[in-house]
């Protein structure tokens, strides 16, 4: 029988027929994406090449949202019908050519799951893959569609036990295979966990062997290890006429439904509920991000037994960042109307300040968290400002006013890493020569690649911005706000030591060990994207114009002009490499953001503002499809690279896509 759409008033936005299905080269860089809500995920290519070692059906987060473990990497997948045998299958082992399923019709995403079709003479074979929403369970479904005569179906389940950040070698890892009702149980996996394989419809076989030399040709490219070995760990074969399905269910849970239509339905409810909440456009392409923006939104427990919530920065590898998540808060929550959430993250997070200051990074392994920050606390204040803005949560801003009131007082004191107010300019100051507290944080064995202690531009417009935004939480609760309005007043003033006169745009760093720093970077543009600017309309168009000319691409701003000696046009080859370009001419997709805003802010040109966001909105289709990459190469073609699902990436374009909307609203010029 056909299967129903998941959404059918919402036109399928993201398919691909025979002709790209078998080019190699594009099916299997194409790749697909779905997640549980508590950190773990299914990912994949549509070639069903596995490439990177963060790809197969189940990548559990046995401690949520951390502790991710990829369990059953894939069904090898063998059809024989009308005494004929098609091979489903696309491993590369090493010294082999990429390939795809010359089988492969046409692939395509019904919400977030990924749809395979499969033409076999004149039958039509469909496979989904989905998992059930706060689970470690994936459920895999094969539909006959059409056939004139019963097919016959035979799956070989490859499982492995390994960080996901890893590979693995031939007999490292031990699993046991054990028959179980319905199945078999795979174990042990990292905590005593184990996965369960079962069906509804077949029973699974223990089996042995290795599939050896696996080929992870994108672990190649970034110069990490990218050879892996896989465990045969079972075998299913199954005939199946017209109109029948086979369902194949993955899970370290205790428990997990064998209904198919249950179990679809819990996917489909789920994803059908966010779209429903967004009654200001029926855009497809904004229905498309929305549940892309879902993906990064997790469950983390508490140790009072509560539900946080947290944002995951980035898939395949990262962790939640304070960072990245306030930065991502309100263009994954507003837009979709969901504040619930954003305030279950804002109150998760503000569990953890300390010393005045958020965390930085959820380490992987669960240890404590790292307070190496110094904008992550200040983006928690425009993120508190905004979702207020939305959706006028007094209760929100009445508990948290103690906090920041605490926060400012650390600021104006001293915390860690040297960050403190500086009393004679009324500036924050942060860092020192070894120390990377600012997004372009990287530093490889002691080498700051991008060193910025002293007084970092954006650093000091989003304290600006903190300090107004204080000033009027303080008004709304009526409560005096001359203390704000004062030390904002200073810091405007303050901030006019980063004009930079000569080159007509600001200075990146000011009162830095080498004094001032000259070099065009994007985070100035920051200083005229948020709501309270503290730059006059003349610098903030010179601002944007000096980013337009030397920064601005179709996907986002490099992160170094590219005249600049240390610009790096493309980021690749070793992790040392890699490194060295992150943040040294490397595109960034979120900084299309606050570029756009900035934008929006001088022009007042919907059109003009919406159409940055346009090459983005193609690149849904380029890299992961439904979402968006963290970084590009600094050069044209500008392709992918980075982690293939990041969240401010996909949040700062909801989020302006929201701000440009004609709803009737007019937007304030704070400053």
């Amino acid at each position: 029988m056909e299967e129903e759409a998941l959404y059918p008033g919402v036109p399928i936005v993201f398919t691909f027929g025979r002709a790209l299905c078998t080019e190699p080269m594009i099916a299997a860089s194409r790749e697909w994406l779905v997640t549980n809500g508590i950190g773990g995920y299914a990912a994949g290519t549509i070639a069903g090449t596995l490439t990177r070692s963060y790809h197969g059906l189940l990548i559990a987060a046995l401690e949520p949202p951390l502790g991710r473990v990829l369990t059953l990497a894939a069904l090898d997948t063998h059809v024989s019908y009308l005494g004929h045998h098609f091979d489903l299958t696309t491993h590369r082992r090493v010294g082999e050519p990429a390939r795809a399923c010359r089988w492969l019709e046409r692939w395509w995403r019904d919400g977030t799951t990924p749809v395979w079709e499969y033409a076999l003479a004149d039958a039509l074979l469909e496979r989904r893959v989905w998992m059930a929403p706060g689970a470690n369970t994936t459920f895999i479904r094969y539909t006959v569609q059409r056939a004139s005569a019963p097919l016959t179906i035979r799956l070989d389940a490859l499982a492995t036990a390994r960080d996901h950040h890893t590979v693995a070698q031939v007999g490292k890892i031990a699993l046991q295979v054990e028959t179980i009702n319905n199945g078999l149980r795979i174990g042990p996996m990292i905590g005593g966990h184990s996965l369960r394989l079962l069906s509804d419809r077949a029973s699974w076989k223990p089996l042995g062997g290795w599939l050896t030399d696996l080929y992870l040709a994108v672990e190649d490219e970034r110069g990490q290890p990218a050879t892996d070995n896989l465990r045969r760990v079972g075998r299913l074969t199954v005939t199946l006429s017209t109109g029948e399905s086979l369902l194949v269910v993955a899970t370290t849970e205790q428990t997990a439904t064998l209904d198919a239509d249950a179990a679809w339905s819990q996917r489909a409810r789920y994803e059908a509920e966010l779209l429903s909440r967004i009654e200001w456009t029926d855009d497809p392409v904004v229905h498309q991000l929305a549940l892309a923006a879902d993906q990064f939104i997790v469950d983390r427990p508490l140790d009072t037994g509560l539900r946080g919530r947290t944002i995951i920065a980035g898939y395949p590898w990262f962790t939640d960042w304070g960072r990245d998540t306030m930065i991502s808060l309100p263009g994954l929550t507003i837009p979709t109307r969901r504040p619930e959430v954003a305030a279950a993250v804002l109150r998760t997070f503000a569990r953890f300040v300390d010393q005045g200051m958020l965390p930085n990074r959820f380490p992987d392994e669960g240890v404590a968290p790292e307070y190496n920050t110094a904008d992550a606390t200040l983006w928690f204040f425009e993120a508190i400002r905004a979702h207020h803005a939305a959706f006028g949560d007094d209760d929100l801003i009445t508990e948290l006013f103690p906090l920041l009131e605490e926060i400012i007082d650390w600021h104006i004191r001293g915390t860690r890493d040297g960050i403190g107010l500086d009393r004679g300019d009324s500036l924050l100051r942060a860092g020192t020569a070894t120390t990377q507290l600012t997004w372009m944080d990287v530093r490889v064995r002691g080498w700051v690649v991008t060193p910025r202690s002293g007084k970092p531009v954006e650093i000091n417009a989003l304290w600006y911005n903190a300090l107004q935004s204080m000033a009027a939480f303080a008004r709304h609760l009526g409560k005096a706000d001359e203390r704000y309005t004062t030390m904002a007043a200073a810091t405007k003033a303050g901030f006019n030591r980063f004009w930079y006169a000569d080159g007509h745009y600001l200075y990146d760093v000011i009162d830095g060990p080498d004094g001032v720093d000259p070099t065009l970077r994007p985070n100035q543009i920051i200083a005229v994207s948020l709501p309270y600017s503290p730059l006059d309309r003349q610098r903030q168009e010179a601002v944007v114009q000096a980013c337009a000319r030397s920064l601005l691409t179709g996907v986002g701003l490099r992160s170094l002009t590219p005249d600049h000696p240390d610009y790096a046009p493309r980021y690749t080859g070793s992790l040392l490499a890699r490194d060295a370009a992150y943040h040294q001419g490397t595109v960034w997709a979120w900084l299309i953001g606050p570029f756009a805003s900035a934008w929006y802010r001088i022009t007042r040109d919907r059109d003009a503002t919406r159409r940055l966001l346009l090459p983005l909105i193609d690149h849904l289709v380029d890299g992961c499809v439904g979402t968006i990459s963290e970084i590009f190469d600094g050069d044209p073609p500008h392709q992918p690279r980075g982690c293939f699902a990041q969240a401010w990436s996909v949040a700062e374009v909801l989020r302006v896509w929201y701000e440009v909307e004609d709803r009737g609203e007019e937007i304030e010029d704070r400053r």
